[in-house]
């Protein structure tokens, strides 16, 4: 069951004359009524209840407000929603709103709406961004895994097949059949076995940024996962990472303590890996470290909207200069099985696994995990250097509920003024708007509460024409990283001009109303249509975001499409050169795979090609394994050359790698033949490779760096297997570990003879970590 928690507000004050009243035969006190029913249902005497008293504070809960509202509606034949009990949160409010005679302040009154209208017409022409805003900020890349995804593309497959992610705790979480049992009567036990769970929670490779095996197991998997999927969003960017080392990059993530450093114990306390490891502000702080970035560098907790906060911040920054550009990002895992225990005993989380908003079977939520990142620039910037542009933020904007009916009930009327505060912002008619991302956590008071602050936010816009969803029906709730989520699932379906279906609502939640109201629920995938203006011009897609944390910050963000403004063509290109690196074999290899999938998707396309070359040569760092096949190549050949490179045969093309410890070698000449710059590069020569483009180019989003997947959690060994009596202990050296490539005798490399010690060493260390002996 539902959290008890008071319910938040509803639906607007009506107008004197229109509110609810009493249908009995004769005039009646209805604050003598209700505290009458109000001291039945909590079994107390009526003189103990404080007129003027929040209700939340005489002990109500969401299970004993339902009662109420039950009770007040039979005994004084009304139609009252739980949601109007939070709004008018004391007995003397309540009794006004029955009366009707209390006004809402600045609160519109609604006109009557059509159900449905073909094509949606603001009243007056509302300009893009890009025709009004000089300060606009894009979104320019992302990357993500959310669970039963890897990326973003197979989330959106995902979305749009309306595909429920959810499953039972894997094995590498915990054993959950070992803390079955009933919260409310077995200590330490949970009836919830689901989550919306991440493939590969605890890979990592840790080589590549420098960080050794032994620091890598100590690490909250949370800075791990946010290592790797800020690079990743960089480079769907089409920017090489370290190309913005020393700028003022901003980082903003949503992100917490994941729990991890329970796990680890008490017999690691003294090692100073484990309070780096663990503390959430160095996730953000460590990125901006190693790559040598200057803006600020925050983490961000608000619980549930921590990341659209993030976002918020993140705009706030670049448009008072403390940044040039930002990354925002949320992450948020299930590593141990304290919060299910917690929250299901608090009665938050639904015990069939299925997050059902908008429903009438809604039961709770499902916790998910997950990790994603955005990257934003200027809009002005982003066009001069060919930035794939994903979407314009037109607006976005935060509040707290204040004084609610408790700590944790959201509150309507805090909610509605925040999207009309966004609406402000962002300069736009609400017409306009095509979609709501909703926070829709899928309890049966909480998503009535939410619809009434939009309706009320959305009051004289007429035809159900704006779509609603949430993606926790998908994937769940991803807590700290739900706004991500949100944030990508809309800019997937900005790009397919697609809704994806909001799932397990066959039958909508009788709190909820949406007869007279411009929205509607997305069902089943659709096409998503502009709105127009006066004058019959299609506006943008426009689409508003809302994430609501449980104490009480709210948060909500307006992404608009962009169009890209009329310009001419870059010329044809004839043959180019495209390269490749990597920081070993294997991983060229994947990245050579990466990149032959990607054409034969038809992403890259024969038209494509130059922009290819020019994105894989600016927009990816040159690392020490190098491959370029050919010097003057055209799509056919590159296909052929990448699938005979994978098969063995490197006849057809350049291989090179750096030594150890070798240095960049010498510039190469622009002017030189492709041939000569392919040889020198692979060779390991440095190259401008703008110098090749004397013409603008755009920068493709591309198949981003393929991490190793090795497994590092504090239960296994270094690529060991791990029994209750002892420990494995394997450790796979590479010719370029420092303590090789640095000791040297007569020129040759040698183990040093410590190295066995150390091995001793580290194999009793994993022990200790993994409590074995």
């Amino acid at each position: 069951m539902p959290m008890p928690m008071p319910l938040p507000v509803a639906a607007p004050m009506p107008e004197p004359g229109t509110g609810t009243r009493c249908r009995g035969p004769r005039p009646w006190a209805p604050w003598a009524a209700l505290s009458a029913i109000a001291a039945r249902v909590l079994e107390v005497d009526p003189s103990a209840l404080d007129a003027d008293a929040e209700l939340g504070e005489f002990g109500f809960d969401s299970i004993t407000m339902t009662g109420f509202a039950a009770k007040v509606n039979a005994e004084l034949s009304l139609s009252l929603t739980p949601a109007d009990f939070f709004e008018f949160a004391t007995l003397n409010r309540l009794a006004r709103h029955i009366a009707g005679s209390v006004v809402l302040p600045s609160r519109p009154k609604a006109q009557p709406a059509a159900v449905s209208i073909p094509v949606h017409k603001v009243t007056a022409p509302v300009p893009a961004a890009t025709d009004t805003d000089t300060d606009a900020i894009a979104i320019v890349g992302f990357s993500c895994r959310f669970p039963q995804a890897l990326d973003g593309d197979e989330f959106w497959q995902n979305l749009l097949a309306g595909r429920d992610c959810i499953s039972r705790i894997p094995a590498d979480r915990w054993d959950w059949q070992a803390y079955d049992g009933d919260p409310k009567i077995e200590q330490g036990k949970t009836n919830i076995h689901w989550g919306g769970f991440i493939d590969g929670v605890f890979e990592f490779d840790p080589l590549f940024f420098g960080i050794s095996p032994r620091e890598a197991k100590l690490m909250d998997p949370q800075q791990r996962l946010l290592m790797m999927h800020v690079w990743k969003a960089i480079e769907d960017a089409g920017h090489a990472p370290k190309s913005l080392a020393g700028r003022r990059v901003g980082l903003f993530v949503g992100t917490s303590s994941s729990g991890y450093r329970e796990i680890i114990g008490d017999d690691t306390g003294a090692e100073g890996y484990v309070a780096t490891g663990a503390v959430p502000s160095v996730g953000p702080n460590r990125i901006s470290y190693f790559l040598d970035w200057h803006g600020p560098s925050e983490p961000v907790e608000t619980a549930c909207s921590s990341s659209l906060v993030a976002l918020h911040r993140a705009v706030q920054a670049m448009r008072a200069g403390d940044c040039d550009m930002a990354v925002v990002g949320g992450v948020n895992t299930i590593v141990t099985p304290e919060a299910h225990i917690n929250f299901a005993k608090a009665g938050m989380l639904s015990p069939d696994g299925r997050c059902k908003t908008f429903s009438a079977q809604a039961n709770g939520y499902v916790r998910g995990e997950g990790v994603g990142a955005v990257v934003l620039k200027y809009l002005s910037e982003a066009e001069k250097d060919g930035d794939p542009i994903l979407a314009v933020v037109r607006a976005s904007a935060v509040n707290h509920g204040g004084r609610a009916n408790s700590l944790t009930a959201p509150n309507t009327a805090a909610q509605a003024d925040l999207l009309r505060d966004a609406h402000t912002r962002a300069g736009i008619d609400p017409a306009s708007i095509g979609y709501i991302e909703a926070h829709g956590t899928g309890t049966a008071l909480g998503d009535p509460v939410e619809i009434n602050a939009l309706k009320s936010a959305f009051a004289g816009v007429q035809g159900a024409h704006i779509g609603i969803g949430s993606v926790k029906t998908n994937i769940g709730h991803l807590e700290l990283a739900a706004g991500m989520a949100s944030i990508i699932k809309v800019l997937q379906q900005m790009r397919h001009r697609r809704l994806a279906p909001s799932l397990h609502c066959a039958e909508t939640n009788p709190y909820i109303d949406l007869s007279a109201s411009p929205f509607h629920i997305v069902r089943a995938a659709e096409e998503w249509k502009p709105a127009h203006d006066a004058q019959g011009r299609a506006l943008p897609l426009r689409a508003g975001i809302s994430s609501f944390g449980f104490g009480g910050v709210n948060a909500h963000v307006i992404l608009e499409e962009y169009h890209a403004p009329a310009t001419s063509a870059a010329p044809p290109a004839g043959p180019v050169l495209v390269v490749l690196s990597a920081r070993d074999g294997e991983r060229l290899k994947e990245q050579a795979g990466n990149l032959l999938a990607a054409i034969a998707e038809g992403r890259v396309g024969e038209a494509d090609l130059a922009d290819l070359a020019y994105t894989l040569q600016v927009g990816r760092d040159a690392m020490k394994h190098r491959l370029a096949p050919g010097g003057r190549i055209r799509c056919p050949q590159l296909r052929q050359r990448l699938n005979s490179f994978l098969a063995g045969d490197t006849n057809a093309i350049m291989l090179g790698k750096l030594e150890a410890g070798a240095k960049t070698g010498p510039a190469i000449d622009a002017r030189a033949p492709l041939h000569t710059i392919a040889a020198q590069w692979v060779a390991g020569g440095s190259m401008d490779w703008a110098g090749l483009y004397p013409e603008k180019r755009r920068r493709l989003r591309l198949p981003s760096y393929p991490f190793a997947r090795d497994l590092y959690h504090i239960n296994a060994s270094f690529g060991g297997s791990a029994t209750l009596a002892s420990t494995d202990y394997r450790r796979t050296l590479d010719a370029e570990d420092f303590f090789l490539r640095d000791h040297r005798v007569k020129g040759s490399r040698i183990l040093p003879g410590a190295m066995g010690l150390e091995l001793a060493r580290s194999a009793f260390a994993a022990g200790q970590l993994s409590g074995t002996s």
